[in-house]
C-alpha cells in the first residue's frame, strides 16, 4: 500500500495452506520495478504513483491499490491517514515525490524526469537522516547520458516498468518504507569498512552486502529496532535481502570467470568425464564453482567426500537427522521477553538457537563420551536440518 516500487517475483501462497507457521516463498528472480509517475489513462494510480497523482483523495487512493476493484473493508482509513502524515513528515523519499506532485499540479513542468541518485558525496552521512536535494533530482527534456547501473530514473508517463537495481542505496526503503521510515540508505558497493576495536589490519576495506545485511538485523538495546518489529513484512525483507545477496554472488562468478579456472570445466575432458557425449549441451556461459552452496558442482564435492571417507573407514555407523523446534526451551524463553511476537516474527532467533543446539551435539560427539572415538565424520547443510554420517570407532 505504501512501497514506491513492485516485488518482482512470484510469491507462492499455497505453502500456507495447510497449519503451521507464516512462511513467504518466492521462485525465481527478484527484482523491483518502478514504473511511471503518471498512471495510465483509466487505470488506478500504484507504487509511487499515489504520491504524486490525485493526492487530494490520497487515502481513497492508498486503499483501493491493494485491489482496484473491490476495496477491503478490514482496512483501517485512520492508520492509512496517520501513516501517510508520518510519511510526509519524516520520510525524505516522499517529501521528494511531494515536490513533483506540487510541480505537476502547477502545470510548471510537463516532462519531468526524476533521477533518484545512486551516489553519495559524503560517507560520514551514512548513518544521518538525509535531506530531498541529497537523494535525487529533477530533469526536464532530453536525460541524456546517465549511469544507469546506479541511478534510478523514472519518466513523466511511460507503460513500460523499469528495473530498480540493487546497487542503489535506495533500494530497500523503495519497497519497504514501513520498516525505514524516513529513508534511510541502504547497501552500496563503496561504503567503507572501519577498523576494527583492536586495530589489527583488514585485509577488505569495503563492507559487503552479506555484511551489512547481518548488521541491520542486529538487536541492539541504544538502537530502535523499527526492522525488526515488522512481523511478516520483516520475514519478507529477509527473503529478499538474501535473493539480493545471491544475485551480487552470482554476479561475482559471472564476472569473474577467468579467475575460477573455468577453462578447465568447459574441456572436453570435463564434458566426457560427466558421459554429456551430445556436443549440443558440451559448455556454459557461466560456471558456478563448487564453493557456491547448491550448485552441482557443490553437491558432486559433498558426494565424493563422503564416499572417499566410506572408501577409507568402511560405511557410517550413524546417520543423524538434526531438526528445529520452535518449543525448545531456549526459543520459548527468550520470546517470552519480547510480547506480541510469533516465531516467524523473528526467525533470525530460531536460527540461532538452532546453530548453537548444532554445534553443541557435534562436539558433544566429537568428544567420544556418547559413542566412543570418532575416526571420521562428515557434516553437510541441507536446508533448515544437518545430515551428520559418523564413522566411529566403537570401544
Amino acid at each position: 500500500m505504501f512501497a514506491f516500487t513492485s516485488l518482482g517475483a512470484k510469491v507462492d501462497h499455497t505453502v500456507n495452506n495447510q497449519s503451521g507457521p507464516y512462511i513467504f516463498k518466492i521462485s525465481g528472480q527478484v527484482h523491483h520495478l518502478m514504473g511511471s509517475l503518471l498512471p495510465p489513462d483509466g487505470e488506478c494510480p500504484k507504487f509511487a504513483q499515489l504520491y504524486v497523482y490525485d493526492t487530494a483523495n490520497e487515502i481513497g487512493n492508498h486503499l483501493n491499490s491493494v485491489n482496484c476493484k473491490e476495496r477491503n473493508m478490514k482496512l483501517d482509513e485512520n492508520i492509512v491517514e496517520g501513516l501517510i502524515n508520518m510519511f510526509n513528515e519524516l520520510n525524505e523519499l516522499v517529501q521528494m515525490f511531494r515536490t513533483i506532485r506540487d510541480k505537476f499540479e502547477n502545470n510548471s513542468l510537463p516532462s519531468l524526469k526524476i533521477s533518484i541518485l545512486g551516489r553519495q558525496l559524503n560517507d560520514d552521512k551514512q548513518y544521518g537522516q538525509p535531506t530531498c536535494d541529497e537523494i535525487a533530482g529533477l530533469i526536464v527534456g532530453d536525460i541524456g547520458q546517465f549511469d544507469s547501473n546506479r541511478d534510478i530514473v523514472i519518466e513523466f508517463k511511460d507503460g513500460e516498468l523499469k528495473r530498480v537495481t540493487k546497487l542503489n542505496p535506495k533500494f530497500m526503503s523503495l519497497q519497504y518504507p514501513i520498516l525505514f521510515p524516513y529513508g534511510e540508505d541502504g547497501y552500496r558497493p563503496d561504503l567503507k569498512l572501519n577498523t576494527p576495536s583492536n586495530n589489527r589490519p583488514c585485509k577488505r576495506g569495503r563492507v559487503t552486502t552479506r555484511a551489512f545485511i547481518a548488521y541491520q538485523i542486529q538487536e541492539r538495546e541504544s538502537q530502535l529496532d523499527t526492522l525488526l518489529k515488522g512481523g511478516r513484512l520483516f520475514q519478507q525483507f529477509l527473503v529478499d535481502a538474501f535473493a539480493t545477496l545471491e544475485e551480487d554472488r552470482l554476479d561475482y562468478i559471472r564476472k569473474n570467470q577467468k579467475y575460477l579456472r573455468s577453462e578447465v570445466y568447459k574441456g572436453i575432458y570435463d564434458a566426457v568425464s560427466k558421459g554429456d557425449h551430445d556436443t549440443d549441451n558440451i559448455g556454459k556461459k557461466v560456471i558456478l564453482p563448487s564453493s557456491y552452496t547448491g550448485s552441482p558442482r557443490y553437491m558432486l564435492n559433498n558426494y565424493q567426500d563422503a564416499m572417499a571417507i566410506c572408501t577409507q573407514f568402511g560405511n557410517p555407523d550413524l546417520f543423524i537427522t538434526f531438526t528445529c523446534n520452535i518449543k525448545w526451551p531456549e526459543i520459548v524463553r527468550e520470546f517470552d521477553t519480547k510480547l506480541g511476537y510469533k516465531s516467524e516474527d523473528r526467525p533470525h532467533i530460531i536460527s540461532r538457537v538452532f546453530k548453537m543446539k548444532l554445534d553443541d551435539m557435534i562436539s558433544y560427539i566429537k568428544s567420544g563420551e556418547p559413542f566412543g572415538e570418532v575416526e571420521a565424520g562428515e557434516f553437510q547443510k541441507m536446508k533448515f536440518f544437518f545430515l551428520v554420517y559418523l564413522i566411529l570407532s566403537l570401544q
